[in-house]
């Protein structure tokens, strides 16, 4: 059996799971564990990606949330059976790198999406430069984004950017509201893309960039890149992997 470390969100349900679990099967500390089974929503296993990131520990989520997408049903007696099986995906974060007003420079990573925010009632102007080549000069909008594939089906997806297979060499670049030019969509690109923007105007038009969990305010510029230095690894159930539930967000109706 392998050494295994329960974590919950607060949720009363999540809580409640743990408590269980650990009633039938053997616990150790996260820092000896081989595998972490996190017990809440989306948001928790997300805030787990980023707290155990490249310490080599698979992360098994089980849904005790409001959204689980990323999780596993809960069967408490059959959950070394689930894990056995389980399909491993390896996920890397975007490297969001911003400069502030004032020439601060800060980093941030994200596994679900980079994205860009008007903070007061004026539309944001902003340039989007993908390698070195501007592509878009001025889009006017409310805030712009860039999704992983794992992502893709999180904010991106209410954006009514593309859902990206999983396995999928891809990056989506996708406008929040955007008023002008009207009628560009957003844009897929290769996961090796370094995407620039210039906030236009920053000081009439101020703009905050998040990062996952992590909000900075007031920006002038922000650069998006996918980081090969980081890694996660998320174990879902055979039947239920990612691939298939990306693939079966598309036919929702």
């Amino acid at each position: 059996m392998p050494k295994i470390a329960f974590l919950s969100s607060s949720a009363p349900e999540a809580v409640q799971a743990k408590g269980t679990l650990e009633a039938l099967y053997p616990s150790v500390n996260p820092s000896e564990a081989e595998v972490l089974i996190a017990l809440g929503g989306d948001g928790f296993v997300l805030e787990t990606m980023h707290s155990y990131l490249n310490s080599g520990i698979p992360i098994y989520g089980i849904h005790c949330g409001s959204v689980g997408f990323l999780m596993n049903e809960l069967v408490p007696h059959e959950l070394l059976k689930r894990l056995e099986k389980a399909k491993q995906t390896t996920l890397y974060p975007l490297e969001m790198t911003v400069q502030k007003n004032g020439g601060e420079t800060t980093k941030a990573l994200a596994f679900n999406e980079v994205s860009l925010l008007r903070e007061t009632r004026q539309a944001a102007k902003i340039q989007i430069e993908v390698d070195g080549i501007v592509r878009l000069r001025e889009l006017v909008c409310d805030g712009i984004l860039v999704a992983t594939p794992a992502g893709s089906t999180a904010y991106n997806l209410s954006a009514h950017g593309p859902i990206i297979p999983l396995d999928s060499p891809l990056l989506a670049l996708t406008p929040i509201s955007a008023f002008r030019p009207r009628r560009w969509k957003g844009a897929l690109l290769p996961e090796t893309a370094h995407v620039t923007f210039t906030i236009l105007e920053s000081q009439k038009r101020p703009v905050s960039a998040v990062a996952d969990f992590t909000e900075i305010r007031d920006v002038t510029s922000v650069s998006v890149r996918q980081c090969k230095e980081h890694h996660v690894t998320l174990l879902f159930d055979h039947e239920h992997n990612l691939d298939e539930r990306i693939l079966r967000e598309q036919f929702l109706e």
